[in-house]
């Protein structure tokens, strides 16, 4: 089922040249399929989307969805605080058959809610694919409001949110409202969240930790819920760790101990501080992934 259990929100490996490293993408891919995700995100807050270039942007997207081979969904990362620009990326994940589009909020000029709707309707308008809007606040300077997200479930072709403000409140508030498929975008919540209506996570930790993340998800939507808090206490640690720093620093630093990638980012990100590898590399230990 689309927008349903732990889709992974990937980081996009680089060579020591800066190049985008197909290899590694290809192992993460490979990874993720063996480990039993539900779904894959290429290019969004994790995968460093906003120092890709377009072409780059497309060449990942592409590549996992022929990777992926219809396995899996795979919601490609399309958004942009230029309405246009997103458009334009959002028609060629509809051209590669995505089975969805993750929108961000438009960042940095701060639209108002009219601003928001009028964004996002162009696209879905536009383009015959499901989208996915996406609520993070502590990276955009803006909230979408749940009046905002519930007109916006009215428009056809909007599906689900990825809600990452960090409040519960919120995805009762929106589904309160309306019917949009919610999905946690913080790991730490994604129990609570899913215990009063989101469906999933759109997941940092499910690089790291694919299988359990998956099956934390999978036992909280079949009302499991005991074996589902088993599972996210024993997560817990590494839910913090990998937002000790800025996102997708730690969690680079976790996929190179592991063997998966090189721990390279681009400017003006910068591998994790020095000071908090080892703390890492046992909560990683901790969970047997090195």
């Amino acid at each position: 089922m689309l927008f349903s259990g732990s889709y992974v929100a990937m980081v996009t490996p680089f060579q020591e040249s800066g190049a985008v490293d197909f290899d590694a993408y290809g192992r993460l891919v490979d990874f993720h399929l063996e480990q039993g995700s539900d779904g894959l995100v290429p290019c969004g807050c994790t995968g460093e989307a906003a120092t890709l270039s377009h072409d780059e942007q497309k060449a990942c997207i592409r590549f996992v969805v022929e990777r992926v081979a219809g396995r899996i969904p795979v919601i490609a990362g399309t958004g942009s605080n230029n309405t246009q620009e997103a458009l334009t990326l959002t028609r060629y994940a509809r051209e590669l058959n995505c089975d969805a589009a993750l929108l961000i909020t438009p960042y940095y000029n701060k639209p108002t809610a009219a601003g928001q709707i009028l964004h996002y309707t162009t696209i879905a308008e536009a383009v015959d694919i499901p989208i996915m809007l996406y609520n993070v606040p502590g990276r955009t300077g803006v909230k979408m409001e749940p009046e905002t997200v519930a007109a916006l479930s009215r428009v056809p072709g909007i599906q689900s949110i990825k809600e990452a403000c960090g409040s519960v409140d919120q995805v009762s508030n929106i589904l309160d409202q309306c019917s949009i498929i919610v999905m946690s975008g913080d790991d730490s919540l994604t129990l609570p969240m899913m215990s009063v209506g989101a469906t999933g996570v759109v997941s940092v930790a499910g690089n790291v930790a694919p299988r359990a993340v998956a099956e934390l998800c999978r036992h909280a939507n079949e009302g499991a819920y005991e074996e589902a808090r088993t599972i996210h206490y024993r997560l817990h640690a590494l839910f913090k760790a990998l937002f000790w720093e800025t996102n997708p620093m730690p969690v680079k630093a976790a996929l190179a101990e592991m063997g998966l990638i090189k721990n390279i980012l681009r400017l003006p990100l910068v591998p994790m501080s020095e000071k908090y590898q080892d703390k890492l590399r046992a909560v990683l230990k901790e969970l047997d992934l090195v």
